[in-house]
């Protein structure tokens, strides 16, 4: 499906609750729903899937056309895996049942449909082999979402639909768990629509954002683009970050550290990003990148990095502080970061949009495994 899309649009009322979504995403990868509770996000989930139908709905997965008004594909035959926020197995089969399950619910002869996910490669993606023989029943909750998601994914889906799958763990499941769904972003082809309100989530597994606010789509982009609109109110948030795509171009073995290139720039990271060529994604909070006009001498700050960038925008956020949008490279052509200065600060170092700046970058973060 690769230069396809998926393209939605659902509206209607269901009780007092108002939808009016519309978007449309690429055909691969991860695009998120994010957004507060309550604002619809498993509502167009439930949409996609057919298990709730608004009259004129638009629904088409790459040629595919599964709702445009009164035309409209029933549940059973949508091609989809759904990942609930309960694992909901099958307590009377073994791990082995489960997945069988998934085998049997697989769709026939689709010609659009992505080469056949195999039992023997979802084991090994999930890290179930030791798991098979199991009853569900002593399985953890990490695992348990596990063993779900590879139930889905052997229903050989042409779209997987994951609502809020990391909701109901705890913090160490979660981190269990996590990259096992950097895996399978990387080594399947199904594209997949993610449900969540957590910010992290979003900015370690998704390609594609689908901002939502009371029923609405407020903005439809790559995340990056997103995380860096000064128009949006992620740009706001305390934790504001921006997430860059990075390859490791070198190694510095007598400090344990790694160089890494992103677009319009590199940076020094520690030696565990990987081997010579290895992709990693990277996580940089607005708080920890501070601005010089000019950069600091040789041997004069601790801070390794230090890139030139230039202004493309500004926020004011609570308090007197403003988060600074920038592009890196001296010729503001590279990827987007975000920097929060006081207000002072940004007053006496006289910034303004367009203004060529260094970006001190104190703390970078690799959010995914090599």
């Amino acid at each position: 499906m690769r230069g396809e899309t998926i393209t939605a649009a659902f509206a209607g009322r269901l009780g007092t609750f108002a939808l009016d979504a519309r978007f449309e995403v690429p055909a691969r990868g991860v695009a998120a729903l994010f957004g507060a509770s309550g604002c619809g996000k498993t509502t167009v989930l439930r949409c996609v899937a057919g298990l709730t139908r608004l009259p004129g709905g638009v629904l088409r997965v790459g040629r595919d056309v599964w709702q445009d008004g009164p035309r409209f594909r029933a549940p059973h035959r949508r091609p989809v895996g759904y990942v609930f926020q309960e694992a909901s197995l099958f307590p009377h089969l073994s791990v082995t049942g489960n997945l069988r399950y998934g085998l049997r619910r697989a769709r026939q002869g689709d010609d659009d449909a992505a080469p056949p996910v195999a039992f023997d490669e979802v084991v090994d993606l999930l890290g179930l082999a030791r798991l098979l023989a199991r009853p569900t029943a002593v399985l953890s909750g990490g695992e348990r979402q596990r063993v779900a998601i590879g139930r889905a994914l052997l229903s050989q889906p042409r779209l997987l639909l994951m609502d809020e799958p990391l909701a109901a763990l705890d913090r160490p499941s979660k981190d269990d768990i996590l990259p096992y769904l950097e895996t399978l972003h990387d080594a399947l082809a199904i594209p997949v629509l993610y449900v969540s309100h957590d910010i992290a989530e979003v900015e370690r597994l998704a390609d594609t954002l689908v901002l939502m606010e009371h029923g609405r789509v407020r903005a439809v982009g790559p995340l990056a683009d997103l995380l860096a609109d000064p128009a949006l109110p992620l740009v706001r948030a305390p934790e504001a970050a921006e997430v860059l795509d990075a390859v490791v171009i070198d190694h510095d073995p007598a400090y344990g550290l790694a160089t890494v290139a992103v677009a319009g720039g590199r940076l020094v990271v520690p030696a565990e990003a990987g081997t010579v060529g290895t992709h990693r994604r990277l996580r940089i909070l607005a708080s920890d990148v501070s601005l010089c006009r000019s950069p600091p001498a040789a041997g004069a700050s601790s801070i390794l990095n230090v890139l030139p960038a230039r202004i493309t925008g500004a926020q004011p956020t609570d308090g007197h502080l403003v988060t600074v949008v920038l592009a890196l490279g001296a010729d503001g052509a590279g990827a987007p970061l975000l920097a929060r200065v006081t207000r002072k600060s940004w007053d006496l170092l006289g910034l303004a949009a367009g203004q060529p700046i260094h970006a001190m970058v104190k703390g970078v973060a690799l959010v995914d495994r090599p």
